[in-house]
């Protein structure tokens, strides 16, 4: 929700991104991110291949773009965090949302956009039968996004060392996990009787988009990649 204080109201409404968005998406992520990433990425965010994106338009400029979210789905077994879902006796190839980047441009900060985007990939991740989390990393000096992520409900289950190289110097990575349908076993009755409702819902409402706002604390980065080595060209770190 806007901020009712605040002199600078935007019209913010969210879609996916799209082809036209592609130049802006580009430019969002030289602007605030030290990482940079392959054409190709960009070209897979607007082209949805193998990316699921959410963006945030202001629509009283023309709908332009001054917000993202993409992710992607990955096989619990190919994350880090395989061991939290192996003992799982109903969902036998349980999946993880992975967020790739969520950003948001300078000027659009503190207007609950982040809590926006991932509420609906919570959403997203909701929908989906054998979905299990949603996860992302930090880097573990990013104060304002792990206390963004705490006030999201994320759970904080790894640190990895090690994980980052920026400008010569290794950093930790803090691993973030919201656990889809938290406190129900899923061998239980309810837990089973929970995944066919689920099922359902998603069956009935796959073109709904119900946004929820809350306020952030920070533009926020997540990389890409295995890869964490941010590049020395740009002097502010989001990660």
């Amino acid at each position: 929700m806007l901020d009712p204080t605040s002199k600078f109201q935007p019209t913010v409404e969210y879609r996916p991104i799209r082809l036209s968005d592609l130049q802006v998406l580009e430019q969002i992520h030289v602007d605030l991110f030290p990482v940079r990433y392959e054409r190709d990425f960009f070209l897979d965010v607007v082209n949805s291949n193998g990316i699921i994106s959410w963006g945030a338009v202001d629509t009283s400029r023309s709908d332009e773009l001054v917000g993202f979210v993409t992710t992607k789905i990955v096989s619990a077994q190919d994350s880090e965090i395989e061991d939290l879902f192996s003992n799982n006796c109903l969902w036998k190839d349980p999946t993880l949302v992975y967020i790739l980047t969520l950003g948001v441009v300078d000027r659009y900060r503190n207007l609950g956009i982040a809590s926006s985007l991932v509420q609906e990939v919570i959403k997203y991740g909701t929908s989906i039968i054998n979905c299990r989390g949603v996860y992302l990393h930090v880097i573990s000096y990013n104060q304002p996004a792990i206390r963004f992520y705490e006030k999201m409900l994320f759970n904080l289950v790894r640190r990895l060392p090690m994980f980052y190289y920026i400008k010569g110097q290794h950093y930790d990575s803090f691993l973030f996990v919201y656990y889809v349908r938290e406190g129900l076993s899923p061998c239980s009755l309810l837990g089973f009787l929970e995944v066919l409702v689920t099922k359902i819902w998603s069956n009935r409402n796959q073109s709904t988009h119900e946004w929820s706002r809350f306020k952030e604390s920070s533009t926020l980065l997540v990389t890409q990649t295995d890869t964490r080595i941010i590049s020395s060209e740009d002097k502010r770190c989001h990660v």
